[in-house]
């Protein structure tokens, strides 16, 4: 039956508890999950939460497309019962919500080495969502889905913060997920997006046209709530702890625990794939093999679309892998290997070192099974070679982004190599050139909108770029050239959300101007389509120059 969501009570009638009623809670949780202080967390899989509801809460925008998935009645999204969930206020919630959310712990790993130092207590046990808490899951239309609210207040992982999102970050994310579900890439949704009337919050952040990498001044801020969906929020690092601990023998319930949470995550991620009659060894090696092709294909498909993660720690890569947690992300404007729109990033993180970081990553999810299959030497080599393989796969897939997007048939390596060598000596548009490419031109006319600078008046360049494409041309003399155009601009799009598209929205917000975020909404939600030529005037179009360099639009240093 097709789920029809017009009311509260509708709500209630589809709500789940899967993860706390399969999973443990910390001893030493509060009652009344009125538990906002740092505090270490030494076993249990979540703790219990009360949000912290935003002052005078007040309506920005919701997904329509996702409102529509889901089967909620779109004037839900400005209806007071509603707003108040969906702003933290669980005060007046019907039987069957329940007056808590829940938080969970995670260790971090970056670029495959473990830390414990960001934990304030140097264990690694006050480590988690600080300001991220779940209210509950619901299942619509078939699909289980997890309800986050981002900004929702403090938990014992809040590290002594405040337990708040600002509006410019929730802009950011509200509309970056909904654009990559757009563009065919896995990731978290948006529901919702409120902000506070009275409610703010100081932050560090950048004067005006600033060339800082790092914050100079701080500035008061609007607090907002964002609700991200997802099938379930698990991630690498929080299998990471579990793992750690079992390996430490940190408990007596460790061992337990671990496998708890890796049954839970083939539950809500996996059901499909792994039979859950199955030995726990062979659910182990059919996982890891599931996981490998699920991130492989994702780091593939950000690198199709120009995307760059900007800190791909364990603790931001979803078990269920999907984008996760969009903080200091960027959509590249020119092309860049090393591209890192978050300064505190590293070249690790950087656009085309993603699949590297990825292994990392995965490196740490292998690491945490180990514990579970014991002394059984032909599953530990099968797990063994299975994490061995994971540069060959994630290599495959990315040739077969490349040959997508370049419209042949069989992958070419002199003609991309020649072609990236290019791209980085002209300044290239990523996005632009891969469109107009798509196009199938006959000259370097239309690609040469997409190159910055000066390169259009390189003479000796031009002739390169002219050679480079007489050798595609051929390439593609077989095929069907109007098929072929079509084909390829479902791969490359011709719209992606720009960090500048984005401070133009959020600096309206805060005057109260929400006219560009719908706009975003509704172009970035449509970014492989032909859309009005007012649209693509502004748009479609190149960095400007002045803005290269800018703090807070080349490059952020945080994303509270």
């Amino acid at each position: 039956m097709e789920t029809k969501v017009q009311t509260l009570k509708d709500l209630v009638n589809i709500v789940d508890y899967s993860l706390t009623n399969t999973l443990l809670a910390d001893p030493d949780a509060t009652e009344d999950g009125v538990d906002y202080n740092p505090r270490e967390v030494f076993s249990g899989h979540y703790v219990p939460v009360k949000p912290t509801p935003i002052e005078n809460p007040f309506y920005i925008a919701h997904s329509t497309t996702f409102f529509q998935e889901l089967g909620f009645d779109n004037a839900l999204a400005t209806s007071e019962d509603f707003m108040k969930i969906f702003s933290a206020d669980l005060s007046g919630t019907p039987e069957g919500i329940q007056k808590t959310g829940w938080a969970t712990g995670y260790a971090l790993s970056i670029y495959g080495t473990e830390y414990y130092q960001q934990c304030p207590f140097g264990t690694g046990n006050g480590y988690g969502d600080g300001r991220a808490i779940s209210l509950f899951e619901i299942i619509a239309n078939g699909k289980h889905w997890e309800m986050q609210l981002k900004g929702g207040g403090r938990t014992p992982y809040c590290r002594g913060a405040d337990g708040r999102a600002v509006l410019r970050s929730s802009i950011r994310e509200f509309l970056a997920q909904e654009h990559m579900y757009a563009l065919g890439v896995p990731t978290t949704r948006s529901l919702t997006l409120y902000t506070s009337q009275t409610d703010k919050v100081m932050r560090p952040w950048f004067r005006e046209d600033s060339h800082s990498r790092e914050p100079e001044v701080m500035i008061q801020e609007n607090v907002a709530i964002t609700t991200r969906v997802a099938a379930s929020f698990l991630r690498v690092g929080q299998l990471e702890l579990f793992g750690r601990r079992a390996r430490k023998n940190e408990h007596p319930k460790a061992m337990e625990e671990l496998k708890a949470i890796v049954l839970h995550i083939i539950e809500r991620e996996y059901k499909e794939q792994i039979d859950a009659d199955l030995p726990l060894q062979e659910k182990v090696i059919l996982l890891a093999k599931a996981f490998q092709e699920r991130l492989t294909s994702l780091v593939a498909e950000w690198i199709r679309v120009g995307y760059c993660q900007g800190n791909f720690n364990s603790d931001n890569c979803a078990l269920g892998g999907f984008t996760l947690d969009y903080g200091p992300f960027g959509f590249m404007d020119d092309f860049n290997p090393h591209y890192q729109p978050w300064t505190g990033g590293g070249q690790h993180f950087s656009f085309l070192n993603q699949p590297k970081a990825a292994e990392k990553n995965y490196h740490m999810f292998y690491s945490a099974l180990i514990p579970l299959l014991g002394s059984d030497t032909k599953a530990l080599e099968e797990l063994r070679e299975i994490r061995e393989r994971f540069g060959f796969v994630m290599q495959e897939k990315m040739l077969k982004v490349w040959k997508r997007k370049l419209g042949l048939q069989k992958f070419n390596a002199p003609l991309f190599n020649e072609l990236v060598s290019l791209m980085m000596q002209t300044k290239v548009d990523y996005t632009i050139f891969f469109r107009e490419l798509s196009n199938i031109p006959d000259t370097i006319a239309k690609l040469k909108q997409s190159f910055y600078g000066d390169s259009v008046l390189n003479e000796a360049l031009l002739l390169k770029w002219a050679e480079w494409l007489k050798k595609w041309q051929q390439e593609i003399s077989s095929q069907d050239k109007e098929k072929l155009s079509k084909e390829m601009k479902q791969v490359n799009p011709k719209y992606t959300l720009r960090e500048w598209h984005l401070v133009d929205a959020y600096k309206a917000a805060q005057n109260r101007d929400y006219t560009l975020i719908k706009e975003l909404q509704e172009v970035m939600n449509n970014p492989y389509d032909e859309q009005s030529d007012g649209i693509e005037k502004k748009y479609y179009r190149k960095k400007p120059m002045e803005l290269f360099s800018i703090a807070g639009v080349s490059h952020i240093s945080c994303s509270s």
